[in-house]
């Protein structure tokens, strides 16, 4: 018996081949495709070209040629769209792995290049397989909130993309003619990925499908309750943010990061101490307690939180003071400015956030001050945050201190 991979023999799965690896294919060209559109989608909803606060990866040059102002309708947008990216992601992992075991001869070839031509497909395979593993790898991490890997998840996970999905393109250009004929035709070619002595079968080509398409359905029935409302949250049973709500109440829904966790000091969040500081036109600035932030008009919305991992809230009902007219305030009328947003936030990535003109000016963009009818609570922001439809949570501050309008 073949003891080296390096050996043909070695490899005796009978279920290897051409047609296998061909359905696997056309299943995952379909399925990356949309992973990796919306998670160019995911990159632009944080306006990374409007400031540099909310850039992640300032040297990204011509890999930011799509980028748009991201809209603020429908309000669910970035929840269907970062809910679709990490839901799809996690149920392809067993056609992932499946695709890369019926693949694994090829991965052991020797010699390694017999032509340039070849040594270049092997090349881009490498490409293909790496960068499919990283990318699959971080993207778990990411949702299970384990940020083990060195350096931060967005440009680690936005350049791997690009790598990943380079290589992608490239393979299923050249690729799917064969693929398309291994699966028109029912006797099977043979290639390198049949098994010169197979072993006897105990599950049959389609019964493997089943299994894979299986593990795929349990995958999508443990991890996609957490971007729907009420009973089906529950069913989330893999991923953070599933099951019941952490808490009863109006602020029982689900959070990130405590107030304990991002450093805020009560004493300096009470009615005493805590003052916006709203600056505008000319630097025409003005500084409103909470008492008087109660004086201003006041407006509801009902609003989700969605965030880069996937999950995300129902709608809630918020009330507070429109940016627009904070905004107005300070020197600006109709067309309303970007706003650059300061935390109370002692550390992390988003303490400081940029919202677009277009953010600004929805009626549905608040500085809220109350939720479900109760003031926030500490966990969810008091004693003021932004509440924006469509925006990612991280651009949907929480204890904010300072408000700059103007064009960033």
């Amino acid at each position: 018996m073949a003891r080296s991979p390096f050996t043909p023999s070695f490899w005796r799965s009978p279920l290897r081949g051409p047609w296998l690896t061909s359905v696997l294919g056309v299943v995952l060209l379909g399925g990356i495709t949309l992973l990796f559109v919306t998670g160019l989608l995911s990159y632009a909803a944080y306006n990374p070209d409007l400031s540099p606060v909310n850039d992640k990866t300032p040297d990204k040059g011509i890999l930011g040629f799509y980028l748009f102002s991201w809209p603020t309708d429908p309000h669910w947008l970035y929840r269907l769209t970062q809910g679709v990216h990490v839901t799809l992601g996690l149920t392809l992992i067993p056609v992932l792995l499946a695709k890369l075991w019926s693949v694994a001869p090829k991965l052991f070839t020797l010699p390694p290049a017999r032509s340039l031509a070849h040594a270049l497909e092997r090349l881009s395979l490498l490409l293909l397989v790496g960068g499919a593993l990283f990318e699959f790898v971080t993207g778990v991490l990411n949702v299970q909130l384990d940020y083990v890997f060195p350096g931060s998840f967005y440009p680690l996970h936005f350049y791997g993309a690009w790598v990943f999905f380079t290589a992608f393109v490239a393979h299923a250009v050249l690729k799917m003619p064969l693929a398309l004929r291994n699966l028109r035709h029912l006797k099977e070619e043979r290639t390198e990925l049949v098994s010169p002595n197979p072993a006897e079968p105990t599950v049959s080509r389609r019964g493997a499908l089943w299994f894979v398409g299986g593990g795929s359905l349990l995958l999508f029935l443990t991890t996609a309750g957490r971007s729907f409302d009420g009973a089906l949250r529950e069913t989330a049973l893999l991923t953070p943010h599933g099951g019941a709500e952490p808490a009863s109440g109006p602020g029982g829904f689900q959070i990130n990061k405590t107030a304990a966790y991002a450093g805020i000091d009560p004493a300096e969040t009470g009615e005493e101490a805590w003052r916006l500081v709203v600056t505008g036109r000319d630097g025409r600035t003005v500084r409103l307690s909470r008492a008087e932030l109660l004086q201003l008009p006041s407006h509801s919305a009902s609003l989700p939180i969605a965030c880069v991992e996937g999950w995300s809230t129902s709608d809630q009902e918020w009330r507070g003071v429109r940016l627009r007219d904070l905004a107005a305030l300070v020197g600006y009328g109709d067309a309303a400015p970007d706003v650059f947003v300061e935390s109370l936030q002692r550390h992390g990535a988003f303490r400081r956030a940029a919202l677009r003109a277009n953010q600004v000016a929805d009626p549905r963009s608040l500085l809220a001050l109350f939720v479900n009818g109760e003031e926030l609570t500490p966990d969810h922001g008091h004693p003021a945050r932004i509440i924006v439809p469509a925006a990612p949570g991280v651009l949907n501050t929480k204890w904010v201190a300072r408000l700059t309008f103007g064009d960033l």
